[in-house]
């Protein structure tokens, strides 16, 4: 197939159809920068999306990095009117950052992309990465000196607690997405932080083309992701299974971990449960270093010891059969007012709906008045309980609803619903698939 053919609608029909299941109206949120490759992708699922009874929303994220980041946002936004697309702008409110520019970037626009997507009901956000971003995403993993899932890259399908993350573009050449527009007429904007040399991903790009007269070409390196991802795959079935059979995670945000059922298993099995467990419980984003997390498994794998340590924002405390993970105090956020209404999603792992009420309310960690709060609560050990969200007025805690506790007479607020949702589950859908294939094995 030539580099430059454009993509027909039959063949993005091809490429999305392994990344179902899809409703039967699908609405698709798509990320949409301005450059050739997701105005490509807007366009290609547009059609695809509207054959099938659907929509979708294109969202652009301005970042505020740029004086004319905003001005093209809103361009972006009268393209995808002239082509019918529904659009918004998602604008990221945090201070400038100062170092890893990029890294700091990339993490604000997935959470603003992502939390849209929960607040509207959109099942699956798509995202334009191509083979080249592959090809640079491995060569940058490898100089970091990754495992197998960051020498894997990108996945085409994640599944995380608000949305679906679908990359149906990774096997196609960037050329062939600009062919595309040029096939329609379509123009795109051209970030200048892709040719800024201050950047890794930039400075891999420059050398991709020496790369492959050494044999090392975009297409090898996005097959050897590919079947990394398969290896990772492999991985997380037997760590969704692991973490089924030692794990029991409660609705306060803690973990009990059975330690020998942990230590029996194959060691890389073994350090991917755990690494998933404290992410979940920590409400990270990501799960912890590497180093630090053979360290930790290290020492629960020698029988007899016991443990205390803390890592990704977690205590760990395990005898010689069986582990405690909980949220340690460090790092939880600051009290803040709320008011009756609102919906957040607290510390990384409680997502909270606030009911009616009235009068001053703050949310804060419970702290040490956890001793006097928690008497009542004998399932949730006393280790978990400080980091626990509580509602405080101006005479103290009022309600700690994980523990099941409200001072007598209290009625400033009511608490519709809370639920613990860290940002990255403990095991997503791979445990159930893995669960079902493990069930119809004679």
């Amino acid at each position: 197939m030539a580099a430059e053919e454009p993509l027909t609608g039959s063949t993005f029909e091809a490429l999305m159809a392994p990344l179902g299941p899809f409703e039967a109206a699908p609405r698709l949120a798509v990320g949409v920068s301005g450059g050739a490759d997701s105005i490509a992708l807007a366009v290609l699922a547009e059609d695809w999306a509207r054959a099938r009874g659907g929509r979708i929303t294109a969202l652009t994220v301005d970042h505020r990095l740029r004086p004319e980041a905003a001005d093209e946002a809103a361009a972006v936004g009268r393209q995808m009117a002239g082509l019918g697309i529904d659009h918004r702008v998602l604008t990221w409110h945090g201070a400038a950052p100062v170092s890893g520019i990029q890294i700091q970037a990339r993490q604000a626009r997935y959470a603003l992309l992502s939390d849209w997507c929960r607040e509207t009901g959109f099942l699956h956000l798509l995202l334009a990465h191509h083979r080249r971003d592959q090809a640079e995403t491995v060569l940058m993993r490898l100089a970091g000196g990754s495992g197998p899932d960051g020498l894997a890259a990108m996945a085409a399908v994640v599944e995380t607690p608000a949305v679906r993350l679908l990359r149906p573009l990774l096997a196609i050449a960037p050329e062939r997405l600009r062919a595309t527009l040029r096939d329609r007429g379509l123009t795109w904007i051209e970030d200048p932080s892709n040719l800024d040399p201050a950047f890794e991903r930039t400075r891999l790009r420059r050398a991709l083309p020496d790369l492959a007269e050494a044999g090392v070409s975009e297409d090898a390196l996005a097959g050897f992701a590919e079947r990394m991802g398969r290896a990772r795959a492999a991985l997380e079935d037997a760590a969704a299974l692991l973490i089924g059979s030692a794990v029991h995670l409660h609705p306060a945000g803690f973990a009990r971990v059975d330690r020998q059922i942990l230590a029996a298993a194959p060691a890389e099995v073994s350090l991917r449960a755990l690494a998933r467990v404290l992410t979940a419980v920590g409400g990270r984003a990501y799960g912890p270093a590497s180093a630090k997390l053979e360290r930790l498994y290290a020492r629960l794998a020698r029988d007899g010891t016991d443990v205390k340590s803390t890592l990704a924002g977690c205590r760990v405390m395990s005898d010689s059969r069986s582990m405690l993970v909980c949220r340690e105090q460090r790092g939880l956020p600051q009290p803040a007012p709320v008011v009756a209404g609102e919906r957040l999603l607290w510390d990384g792992r409680f997502l909270i709906d606030l009911g009616s009420g009235r009068g001053p309310a703050r949310l804060a960690a419970l702290g040490d008045v956890s001793k006097d709060a928690g008497a009542c609560a004998s399932s949730v050990p006393r280790p978990a309980r400080p980091a626990l969200p509580a509602l405080f007025d101006d005479d103290g805690v009022f309600a700690v609803p994980s523990l099941g506790y409200r001072r007598p007479g209290a009625v400033p607020m009511e608490l519709a619903a809370i639920a613990f949702h860290p940002r990255s589950a403990a095991s997503g859908a791979r445990y159930f698939l893995a669960s079902q294939r493990s069930r119809i094995i004679p």
